[in-house]
């Protein structure tokens, strides 16, 4: 069992940057793929990012990449997301995610636990 917890959310002014801290509980955090998805006003969630649980591979939506960067720290059980040069389509209710296979988390049906969410506002 796993317990994903977000924080670092808030308001943020357009070119701005904010950092997501996703902390799991669980002696397997180890070995998931972590991810962060996001849902803004009226839309599906959508794929945001993704890191494998021993390597560096990483991935990222289009609409991030050179942006955002998604790293982990294992000894303390957290993932974060660097998020850089906000912009209003940013805003949305982000959520951590676990899964085993990082290619079904960034397809985003391979999830295996779900965080609360944390909401970012990006004003212009």
């Amino acid at each position: 069992q796993v317990q994903l917890v977000e924080s670092g959310g808030g308001l943020v002014q357009t070119g701005g940057s904010l950092r997501l801290s996703c902390a799991a509980s669980g002696r397997t955090f180890n070995f998931y793929t972590m991810g962060w998805f996001r849902q803004a006003p009226g839309k599906e969630r959508e794929f945001v990012a993704a890191r494998g649980w021993s390597s560096g591979s990483t991935y990222y939506a289009d609409s991030v990449q050179g942006r955002f960067v998604i790293s982990r720290d294992n000894a303390k059980n957290t993932v974060y997301l660097q998020m850089n040069s906000l912009i209003p389509d940013d805003t949305a209710v982000y959520y951590c995610a676990a899964g085993k296979l990082i290619r079904a988390v960034v397809a985003g049906n391979g999830i295996d636990y779900w965080g609360q969410g944390t909401q970012v506002t990006v004003s212009s």
